[in-house]
Order: C-alpha cells, then structure tokens, then sequence
C-alpha cells in the first residue's frame, strides 16, 4: 500500500432507459472525476439501463468481453488511466430470460481485472410498490476482492448491504464499494445507517455510489451517493441529482482507527 493518500470517487446519475444517454452522462461525469484527481471512479448499479420495463435489460445483456458497455468502461478508464468499477450491467446468464447483475473492473489500461454477479436479490412489497429481482436476476455465489495500489477493494451491490457476513467473509479490505439503486422507501430509512455499520465494522473505507432522482419508469430511487471512512463519518456525500462525490483514502488515519481500537483482532466468531 502506498504512503499518501488516493483519491476516489463516486458516480451518481438518474439513468435513462437508453444506454447511449447514460454513456453520455457517465463519461461526462467520469471526466468531471478525472479532473479532480481521482484514481479509482466507481458507477451507480443499473447506470446503463433503467428501463421501463424489469424485463427490458435482457435485451441488453451482453458476453463477457464483448458489446458496446463493456467497450465504453475499458475504453474510458484507458482514456483517463483510472481504476474503473462499473457499477452493475447486465450479463448473459445461464438460465434463459434472466440475466446476471455484474458489476465489472477495469485497470488504467482498460484491462478486465475482476468481475462481481450480485449474490443477494432484492425483494420488496409496501403498497403500490412491488420489487422482485429474482423475475430476472440469477444470483451470483462468489465472493469477490481484488487488489488495488492502495489496498484490498471489497465488492458488493445494493441489497447486498443488508447481509453483514458478506463483508466478514471479503476479509481485511481497505475500501469497500456499493453501487446501487436503492428505492426512496428503503433508502429513506436504511441506507446511511447501513453503509455507515458496515465501514465501522469492518473499519475500512465505504464508497456508494448511488441512482439518485425521479426516473422515466416512473421510480424513484434514493440516491445520497457517500464516502465514509472508518470511524463511520460522512466525508462527502451528494443527496439527488447527477453529479459526483470525491475524497481521500488515508491509510494514516485508517491504521489508526484499527491500532487504538483493534476491534478486528478482538473477535472471537
């Protein structure tokens, strides 16, 4: 791990149900980051498709290293030399009609480091609203890090953050990341508290980046894309809206955290 501090990021956008608009937003917003500095950019789940219907990205599902959103994240962190965590796109899955949601990694030389297929699928009934993943989602069963300059990245996705083992079993990570799309009922109510116990728990940074607005499906999704660090504080965070959130990793002040409250060490489980 190097000595100084890294710079990452977080994307938030109100995708669209066409891909060639999200890709316009997302290079936008990708370039904003570059500029500022960061070495590690991270996209929201769902940023190349929001479409009006669940069904609507099994048209987009693509193999993996091959079709246009694969080609547009290798192509834009080899432009900007960054460290790229495509949020979430859907790949061809095994079973006919359903797809897996895969979030992908990119070096800054546009090479595939690693691939995620979300484990955990969300489901949810309150009134008029009726969520069900499993409709069209596959789960994945592999847990997944990788190693970047600065440390080891943890990678889960929205729902995901309700099940604390997952992040037991990544092992000791430097950073771990959350693309999502949580909805405005249950981001309301659990999203900063979750994200803020996972980082204090696992005493590491956590990066969200978030759908954040009023969709053209009709949803609304919950947005308040953030950084914490170990202790739990909201470095930056940014509520609705397109835009980006930008902070530091420092690796000073997370062995800090860990020596005077060696917490890690102390489990018995």
């Amino acid at each position: 791990m190097m000595n100084g501090k890294t710079r990452i990021a977080a994307v938030q956008m109100v995708s669209a149900p066409a891909p060639e608009q999200n890709f316009a937003a997302a290079g936008r917003l990708i370039r904003e980051a570059a500029q500022q500095g960061a070495q590690l950019v991270l996209l929201p789940e769902y940023w190349p498709v929001m479409g009006m219907h669940e069904s609507d990205k099994i048209g987009y599902a693509e193999q993996l290293d091959a079709g246009p959103i694969q080609a547009f994240m290798s192509a834009i962190a080899r432009e900007h030399q960054i460290w790229l965590l495509g949020g979430t796109l859907p790949m061809i899955a095994p079973e006919a009609d359903k797809v897996l949601n895969t979030m992908l990694v990119y070096g800054p030389t546009g090479e595939r480091v690693t691939r995620y297929d979300k484990i955990h699928l969300f489901g949810f009934t309150k009134g008029d609203e009726n969520y069900n993943e499993a409709r069209t989602i596959v789960p994945g069963n592999t847990v997944t890090t990788f190693d970047a300059p600065f440390g080891k990245v943890g990678l889960s996705i929205c729902y995901d953050l309700r099940f604390p083992e997952l992040y037991r079993a990544m092992g000791d990570c430097t950073l771990i990341v959350v693309p999502a799309a949580f909805t405005y009922t249950t981001g309301n109510a659990h999203w900063e508290i979750l994200l803020r116990a996972r980082a204090i728990e696992n005493q590491c940074y956590v990066l969200a980046a978030a759908q954040g607005g009023r969709h053209l499906n009709g949803r609304r999704t919950w947005g308040h894309s953030m950084l914490i660090d170990p202790w739990g504080e909201i470095k930056a965070v940014l509520a609705e809206g397109e835009g980006v959130v930008i902070g530091d990793i420092e690796p000073h002040h997370l062995y800090g955290i860990r020596e005077s409250l060696p917490a890690l060490k102390h489990r018995q489980l």
